[in-house]
C-alpha cells in the first residue's frame, strides 16, 4: 500500500541543461505537456482512493516516527516559477531518522511528476553499484536522499524500480568522469571515484534511499541531482544492472534558503566560482511552469545543516516508457573508461 497527498501538486523533474560545451538532447515541449496534464489527471483521481485506504494517515504517523528515530540515533535534540520559488520546502517535521518508516515523511508532500525523458547530462556513468551509503568519505553535509515512485497509470507503488542517482560533490565536481569540464581535467583517477553516485530498489512502497552527500555547484547551474529511473532491469553478481528499460531520466532541486545555508559552510564556501541561483537557471525555471515543483521537502537531524538533512519527494512515473541513454564513462571490474562515441 502506497502513502501519497491528498492533495496532489504535479512537478516536472528538471532535465538537466548543465555543462558548457556539452549538447544535450531536449524532449519535445509538447509531448512534456501533454504526458504532465494526463499525469495530473491520473494521480489526481488517486487522491480520494488513496485516502479511504488510509494510507494518507499511516503516512502521517511513519513520517514522525522516523523523525523520532534519526533524531535519537544521532543523539541530538501547485506552483509556477515564481510560486515555487517562494515557497520553502523546509519541513515542519521532528523526529525523523534513517531507521524511520518512510510512510513518516511520504503522505503530506507535493508530488512530480517526471517528464517523459529529460535531458541525462554529460556525466552519467553507466555500472554504478548497488549500495546506499554513496558518501565515500566525501567531506560536506550528509544528505538522506529518499524518493516515492508512483505510477500515473495504475496509483500503485512502483516496486522493483530501480533509482539510479549521481551529484557532484561540495566543491562542484562529478566523480567517475574526466572532463576538462569538470575540475581538474588531467586527473584520470577521478575515472575511478564514485562518491556520490548508486542504484537502489524501491520496496513495497515504491521507497528508495541513499546516504549521501549535499551537493556543491559549479559554473553555469543551480544546485541540482540528478536521477534515472530503471523498470525491469536484473542485478548481476558484481552489484551492477542488466537489462530493462529507463523510464525516466531528469533532475531534482532544493530550496534557495537551503543552499545558501549550506553553501555557508566549509568546504563549500572555499569554492570561488559564482553560485547560479535557482530563479537564473534556465532548467528550473522551464520545469517549474504549468503548477510543477521539482524541489525536495527537507527536515535538519539538529540544530543545522551540519546536523545533516534528510531529504524526500513522492515522483509519478510511466513504468511502460522507454527512452534512451547516453553515457560519459562506464564502471568496470577494473575501474572507470571513458565513453570514446
Amino acid at each position: 500500500m502506497v502513502a501519497f497527498t491528498k492533495l496532489t501538486i504535479a512537478c516536472l523533474a528538471a532535465a538537466a541543461a548543465a555543462h558548457p560545451g556539452h549538447e544535450e538532447h531536449v524532449v519535445n515541449k509538447a509531448v512534456k505537456r501533454s504526458f504532465i496534464a494526463q499525469s495530473k489527471r491520473s494521480l489526481n483521481s488517486c487522491a480520494e482512493t488513496l485516502e479511504r485506504r488510509g494510507t494518507l494517515k499511516r503516512a502521517e504517523v511513519r513520517r514522525q516516527a522516523y523523525v523520532d528515530e534519526l533524531v535519537k540515533a544521532r543523539a541530538l535534540k501547485a506552483r509556477d516559477a515564481a510560486t515555487v520559488l517562494n515557497t520553502t520546502h523546509h519541513s515542519d517535521l521532528t523526529g525523523i531518522t534513517v531507521d524511520s518508516d518512510s510512510s513518516a515523511y511520504f503522505g503530506s508532500n507535493h508530488t512530480c511528476i517526471l517528464a517523459p525523458e529529460g535531458e541525462i547530462g554529460p556525466f552519467w556513468v553507466k555500472g554504478e553499484l548497488n549500495r546506499e551509503d554513496i558518501v565515500d568519505g566525501e567531506p560536506g553535509v550528509v544528505n538522506y536522499l529518499h524518493a516515492q515512485f508512483i505510477d500515473v497509470n495504475t496509483c500503485e507503488p512502483v516496486t522493483g524500480l530501480w533509482w539510479d542517482v549521481w551529484n557532484c560533490n561540495s566543491t562542484g565536481v562529478y566523480s567517475g568522469v574526466q572532463d576538462d569540464s569538470n575540475g581538474n581535467g588531467d586527473d584520470a583517477s577521478n575515472l575511478d571515484k564514485t562518491f556520490a553516485r548508486g542504484i537502489q530498489p524501491t520496496d513495497e512502497d515504491g521507497v528508495a534511499s541513499f546516504r549521501s552527500v549535499f551537493p556543491g555547484h559549479y559554473s553555469g547551474r543551480a544546485t541540482h541531482v540528478h536521477v534515472v529511473a530503471h523498470v525491469g532491469a536484473g542485478l548481476l553478481e558484481n552489484g551492477t544492472l542488466t537489462g530493462g528499460n529507463v523510464s525516466h531520466i531528469g533532475q531534482l532541486f532544493y530550496d534557495q534558503d537551503l543552499i545558501t545555508q549550506v553553501e555557508a559552510t566549509y568546504p563549500y564556501n572555499t569554492s570561488t566560482v559564482d553560485i547560479t541561483l535557482n530563479s537564473a537557471d534556465r532548467v528550473f525555471s522551464l520545469e517549474s511552469e504549468n503548477d510543477n515543483d521539482p524541489v525536495f521537502d527537507y527536515v535538519f537531524l539538529g540544530d543545522d545543516v551540519t546536523d545533516g538533512i534528510f531529504s524526500w519527494i513522492t515522483i509519478g512515473v510511466d513504468p511502460t516508457a522507454s527512452y534512451e541513454t547516453s553515457y560519459a564513462a562506464l564502471l568496470t571490474a577494473d575501474g572507470g573508461v571513458s565513453n570514446s562515441d
